[in-house]
Parts: C-alpha cells; structure tokens; sequence
C-alpha cells in the first residue's frame, strides 16, 4: 500500500466520520416535546411523510421494494466499476458485468413505468441526513 492509498482511505475514513456525526447529531427539543409540568409527555404525531392510503398501499409498497432494489444495484455498478479501475477483471467479465448491470437498469426502469414511478421517485428523501440515493446522472 503506498502513501497516497493510505492519505486516500485517512481521508474517506474522514468524511464517513463526519458524515456519522451529522447523522446522528442530536436536535433540541421543541417546547410541544416537552411533558406539561406534572404530567405525562405529549403523544407523538405521525411523521407527514407516512401515509396510509388503502388505495395506495400495493404502488407503495412496490416503491419501498424498488427503491432498496435500486440501492442495491448503484452500490454493485460502484463495485464493479472500482474492480474495473483496479484490473481485477479479464475484459470477457468487464463486458458480461456491464451487460448485466445494464438488462438491471432498464429492467428497473420498465418496473417503474409498470406502477406509474419514475426512478427519481425512489429517491427517499431521509429528513436531515438528504436523499437517501446519490443523484442521477
């Protein structure tokens, strides 16, 4: 390992540290958060975000399924695209795995038209920690 890889994974180490720090910073409580003097905590109010739609339940669920899928499949093209620029494949696993990675994309895509989403739709937005997918290119 040379001292360029090792000042290169310091400082990925670094920004995942803060990155943790954000997420789990701690937000003051809000007077509602509080209990009145004596008596018991206030009842917790659904987050706006979930809805419990009948209607919706099956394209909702459907979404959440998509979306983990999608996760999924961006951090194996991450992977496949770090064992290309390391030179861990023969150029007969580099065409296969980009095919594939491919047929997966596009699959996903006809998924989503099935169900009326948009892969942008997957985006999960997680309150202060942002976007839960990196945005699209």
């Amino acid at each position: 390992m040379t001292s360029e890889d090792r000042d290169s994974g310091r400082k990925r180490l670094d920004e995942v540290a803060d990155a943790a720090a954000r997420a789990f910073h701690l937000l003051p409580a809000t007077p509602r958060d509080l209990p009145e003097a004596g008596g018991e905590p206030p009842a917790r109010t659904p987050s706006r975000r979930i809805t419990a739609d009948p209607d919706t339940v099956e394209r909702d669920l459907v979404r959440l399924v998509l979306t983990l899928v999608e996760l999924l499949r961006q951090l194996m093209e991450r992977q496949a695209l770090h064992r290309v620029d390391q030179g861990d494949l023969t150029e007969e696993q580099e065409e296969r795995l980009g095919a594939t990675l491919m047929i997966l994309h596009d699959r996903m895509t006809g998924l989503c038209a099935q169900y009326g989403l948009t892969m942008d739709d997957l985006n999960l937005d997680l309150g202060p920690l942002g976007p839960l997918l990196p945005p699209s290119d």
